[in-house]
């Protein structure tokens, strides 16, 4: 696997992810080191002649006008570090601490917030070397930074708090020396440096993002899996209909449903067995199509936001020192709201189309698709199961970024919640993920009550059965149904599924 050269101006979703999930590797190119080091010398310059600069020889938040001697600016910034982790809650998996140190270091690298290059590389050890701080996921405002997980996170580079390294938690200080890793004295501005940053919220944020997109291309093929099993009328996918309302996603959708059932002898025409198909069947492309173009949105944001400057105050190139409000999550807080509103709707018409494959009013199926039904639930409670993680997506769909509660004696008196926002959408799209698994099982299913009379998938949702029959059976009596559930989950959850369907044909997005 490459390593990835940092930069702090060009890295993408992608590489993010190959960070943060897959291991790969992280250097500082030496131009930005080059950058980083000119940004210290203007910090030491103001250390030494005692210039007033917030958070260099300031304190902080309502403290701003409480001067530091030079004498005490390094303990000022370890205070900062001991006092503001105060986080709560369950920790933040790996793949999450990853990105969060990664997109530290990609905003450090890029030459504006006056750290030292041995500080910003130890941050790099760390993920190289797999110590991962031990960050609780409550506690940030979301403004001025995620100061309190951002907090843990710089604990074990100075000794403290918790990590975890080859799988055991430990004290900071030993998991830094069996890493090999040297423990750090913070020096002026380095600690706020450090915490002052939208990195958690944005590293949270940014991974649901990239699961959101696999998982809209996912709800196309269940969608059409659905569509063959209900015996869907394709018309309603004609390109000439979509180019009239030409939204991206919309046009998208459309010629997924074609291409993934292109060659099915399921699929119907208008009129042969019916006129029209509800909207869960019908709408597939405005529904699934809106989200996308929702979640392309917030993709482009998060892609600005992992390549800017989040500090405050900032150090230019011209030595000023800038006291403004790049921390403030504000623009992140809307687009995580929205990819959790984005995906929410994706979980909702997913359940919609199993309630149609399972209930025997809407369609020719035998009930609950159970062979022995009465004896046998079959489906029955999966569209329960269902029905409850669509119910809390719409609860956790509730914006976080239109709540404020002041802070800091009222001098940060509007703040974003956008950890908050980042949080729910992640969660948003865990739930989904399992809605749509249940839906492609229930299509299954219901294909399989449908093989005596000679049907043909498509090409391509053949593949995607194909795979699914290789985890799970027909259900001809019942089961200890979540086992079933939670193998088809990991087949989408690791894109297997996606994987192998795009080798017939490509999921537009």
């Amino acid at each position: 696997m490459k390593e990835i050269f940092l930069t702090g101006n060009d890295l993408t979703l992608e590489e993010m992810v190959s960070i943060a999930r897959r291991g790969c590797k992280v250097s500082i190119k030496e131009s930005a080191l080059e950058r980083v080091k000119k940004s210290r010398a203007i910090i030491d310059d103001i250390v030494k002649n005692e210039k007033a600069v917030y958070g260099v020889t300031t304190g902080f938040g309502e403290f701003c006008n409480v001067s530091i001697s030079k004498e005490d600016c390094r303990m000022l910034q370890r205070n900062l570090i001991c006092s503001h982790a105060c986080g709560y809650g369950t920790k933040f998996s790996n793949d999450v601490v990853r990105a969060i140190m990664l997109l530290r270091a990609n905003a450090l690298s890029k030459g504006f917030s006056g750290i030292r290059p041995n500080t910003l590389q130890t941050l790099v050890e760390m993920i190289n070397k797999g110590v991962y701080p031990i960050i609780p996921e409550k506690g940030s405002l979301g403004a001025s930074g995620d100061l309190a997980p951002l907090a843990h996170m710089v604990l074990p580079m100075i000794g403290e708090g918790e990590a975890e390294y080859k799988g055991e938690i430990l004290p900071g200080s030993i998991a830094m020396e069996r890493a090999g890793i040297t423990i750090i004295e913070l020096d002026a501005k380095e600690g706020l440096a450090l915490i002052n940053g939208t990195q958690v919220l944005t590293a949270t944020g940014a991974l649901a993002t990239y699961d959101a997109i696999k998982l809209l291309k996912v709800s196309d093929i269940a969608a059409a899996l659905s569509m063959e099993a209900l015996r869907g009328i394709t018309d309603a996918f004609d390109p000439r209909i979509h180019v009239l309302r030409p939204h991206p996603g919309q046009l998208a959708t459309a010629r997924n449903i074609l291409k993934l059932v292109e060659g099915s002898t399921y699929v119907t025409r208008q009129g042969e067995i019916r006129v029209q198909d509800a909207y869960s069947l019908r709408c597939i492309p405005q529904i699934h199509g809106a989200s996308k173009d929702a979640i392309n949105y917030v993709k482009a944001q998060v892609e600005m936001e992992i390549n800017s400057v989040t500090d405050n105050p900032i150090v230019t190139e011209e030595g000023d020192v800038i006291s403004g409000g790049n921390f403030h999550g504000e623009p992140m807080a809307l687009s995580f709201d929205f990819l959790g509103i984005g995906s929410a709707e994706i979980a909702s018409v997913s359940e919609r189309r199993l309630e149609r494959l399972i209930n025997p009013q809407l369609n020719d199926l035998p009930a609950f698709l159970a062979k022995h039904g009465g004896l046998n639930s079959g489906f029955m409670i999966t569209q329960y199961a269902a029905a409850a993680l669509v119910s809390e997506n719409k609860i956790l769909a509730h914006p976080a970024s239109v709540d404020s509660i002041p802070s800091s004696a009222n001098q940060e008196d509007l703040v974003s919640m956008g950890t908050i926002a980042a949080r729910k959408a992640r969660d948003i799209v865990d739930n989904a993920t399992r809605v749509v698994s249940t839906e492609i099982l229930a299509a299954c299913q219901a294909i399989d009550f449908r093989k005596g009379a000679g049907f043909k998938l498509g090409m391509a949702t053949q593949e995607a059965y194909n795979l699914v029959r290789k985890s799970v059976d027909f259900i001809e009596y019942d089961i200890v149904m979540y086992k079933d559930l939670d193998r088809v989950t990991e087949l989408v959850k690791s894109g297997k599924l996606l994987e192998a369907v795009e080798k017939i044909v490509e999921i537009e997005y």
